[in-house]
């Protein structure tokens, strides 16, 4: 299949993850009516962005893969015959727990799952207290619709992942994310971070000549602690092709199902006048395995 209808669905969350399921499910359906093929979620999308503080409450957010919510996503991709791409808080035993992406095919099965490989440690952002960092590496899903290099949020910096997903046979990359401004940055601070974010994953699509999705959450979440600031998620979800052009890009404040129409085929001809793949010195390359170069 070359040409792919697809919907990523970005909005606000609340405390009542219910009432956040509930309303990824209903997105899904409106989506799939309006012709969409592949439905992308945010991360984390049942619950708030709960990584703000390190509270071992939260823990009893996560569950295993499968587990009731991928039960239902899979019941609802068979049902609707589409792929949907999923971001979940992974129980994968007592005391080990990751941030998992995992992928349901148009037949209702798991057509596989990834677990994000780098993990932040930031203010705001204590991501290290909760996940494990994954080992499944940088494996791309075989699907009915093509094969998708997942990845998740603070991938997206990374361009070593976004190239070995694409030298392992990724036809477009995904990164469900929930990235936000501190609200005490001032506005150039927040434009200058908005632009790298999206600058560097376009970079991704033209550096390995296939689509990017990047798929953000909106909303304004306050910290449980009293000395944080909270989180504005920028949303700015979007679409880019094998040449980093804009397909379709969402705001920055409103709920949005955005939907794109991505040609695989493209890639084929972007790849042919641009062949970075064939031209990388990978002879040249062995100081890449180092942390830093002293």
């Amino acid at each position: 299949m070359s040409v792919i209808k697809t919907a990523l669905l970005q909005h606000a969350n609340t405390v009542d993850c219910e009432h956040n399921f509930n309303k990824t499910l209903a997105g899904i359906r409106t989506a799939a009516e309006k012709g969409c093929q592949l439905i992308v979620l945010q991360e984390l999308h049942k619950s708030l962005y709960f990584c703000q503080s390190e509270d071992v409450n939260q823990f009893d957010l996560a569950e295993p893969i499968p587990g009731p919510s991928t039960e239902q996503l899979s019941q609802l991709a068979a049902e609707l015959g589409i792929v949907i791409v999923s971001s979940l808080f992974e129980k994968r035993a007592t005391g080990l727990y990751h941030n998992t992406a995992v992928v349901l095919d148009t037949d209702g099965s798991i057509a596989g799952k990834y677990r994000k490989m780098h993990i932040p440690d930031d203010p705001g952002f204590y991501e290290k207290f909760y996940f494990t960092p994954g080992d499944l590496g940088f494996i791309p899903i075989k699907t009915s619709l093509g094969t998708l290099g997942v990845l998740v949020c603070w991938d997206q910096w990374f361009p070593e992942a976004a190239r070995l997903m694409a030298m392992a046979g990724a036809e477009l990359l995904i990164y469900p994310t929930a990235i936000g401004w501190d609200p005490n940055d001032d506005d150039a601070e927040q434009e200058r971070q908005l632009d790298a974010w999206v600058i560097s994953q376009r970079a991704h699509a033209v550096a390995n000549g296939i689509p990017v999705i990047s798929c953000n959450r909106v909303g304004f979440e306050a910290s449980p602690d009293e000395e944080g600031a909270g989180i504005r998620f920028w949303g700015n979800s979007f679409v880019a092709g094998p040449q980093g052009e804009i397909l379709a890009h969402a705001g920055d404040s409103e709920e949005e199902i955005l939907i794109a129409e991505i040609d695989l085929a493209r890639s084929e001809s972007v790849r042919r006048i641009w062949p970075y793949l064939r031209d990388r010195r990978i002879d040249s390359y062995q100081d890449l395995t180092r942390l830093y170069r002293d």
